[in-house]
């Protein structure tokens, strides 16, 4: 999972400060005020703001979502604690996005509504660009947890290799019509690393397979829970991770359509906001 929490750079974010705290307002849950609690929350952490500042790289993060039982689930994995970034921490499977990930033939494509909310407030707007941030979860998600999601061409007996192997080279066709998006987040200005991230969720019935062995004591994933969503929000993790599992069971309450605005979490004037595309 690339961001540890949201926020923007400051430049074309900057200028959009006034209309994005307003939008952040007119769009709170009547009687829960859930983006004002949310915005709130992640106010409150204290965070190192001291580094060079840089451009957020494009990343991608799956939220693998059963639905089956009465109350849904989430697949979460630990991170090992080993790693520099988020060590020890649970996050959802995802990366950066690769520009190979334009490229891959998938078995459906993504819903036009979908497409439309990925292109607003994006830079250099495509729908190949669109697309390729969905591929990017996908292919993640099948390089860290070994989950084969959609259909396959074949038998997939091994995780590709490396960090940029196409999922075609594993014989993986995405079912991108699946896919929904969850919220939009930027990591601050003067964080460590920085990623403009994108959050999708996938049913669970959407899993077709499993390679084994991608999860252990020398992965980058040491182990996989699935909890319900009350339960997870108790883990230690990202706090964008724990804002996100919130507007994924807002969403869930709302119907679970694409016709639902998409939460865009940045930095503007030193604090973050919430806006909606």
């Amino acid at each position: 999972m690339p961001n540890d929490d949201p926020a923007s750079s400051a430049g074309a974010d900057s200028a959009a400060a006034r209309p994005a705290e307003a939008e952040t307002t007119s769009h709170r849950v009547p009687g829960d005020g859930l983006a004002l609690r949310l915005t709130d929350e992640l106010n409150r952490f204290d965070r190192d703001l001291s580094h060079p500042n840089t451009e957020p790289r494009d990343a991608a993060t799956l939220i693998v979502i059963d639905r089956s039982g009465d109350a849904p689930k989430v697949l979460l994995g630990l991170r090992h604690q080993r790693h520099k970034f988020l060590p020890g921490k649970f996050v959802f499977p995802g990366g950066r996005v690769e520009v190979s990930d334009r490229n891959v033939a998938t078995a459906t494509e993504l819903d036009p509504r979908v497409v439309a909310r990925l292109m607003m407030r994006m830079r250099r707007p495509s729908p190949a660009k669109a697309r390729a941030f969905a591929i990017a979860a996908i292919r993640e998600t099948f390089e860290e947890t070994g989950l084969i999601l959609g259909p396959a061409a074949g038998v997939v007996t091994a995780a590709p290799e490396g960090p940029h192997v196409s999922l075609a080279s594993a014989g993986l066709r995405p079912d991108l019509a699946a896919m929904h998006l969850i919220a939009r987040a930027i990591t601050p200005p003067r964080r460590p690393r920085r990623f403009d991230t994108r959050f999708f969720a996938l049913d669970a019935q959407d899993i077709s397979g499993k390679v084994e062995g991608v999860v252990g004591p020398d992965a980058e994933l040491i182990e996989l829970v699935w909890l319900p969503l009350t339960e997870a929000e108790r883990l230690d993790m990202p706090p964008i991770t724990k804002a996100v599992l919130a507007e994924l069971e807002h969403r869930i309450a709302c119907g679970f359509t694409h016709d639902l605005p998409v939460p865009f979490y940045r930095w503007i004037g030193r604090r973050f906001t919430r806006s909606m595309l």
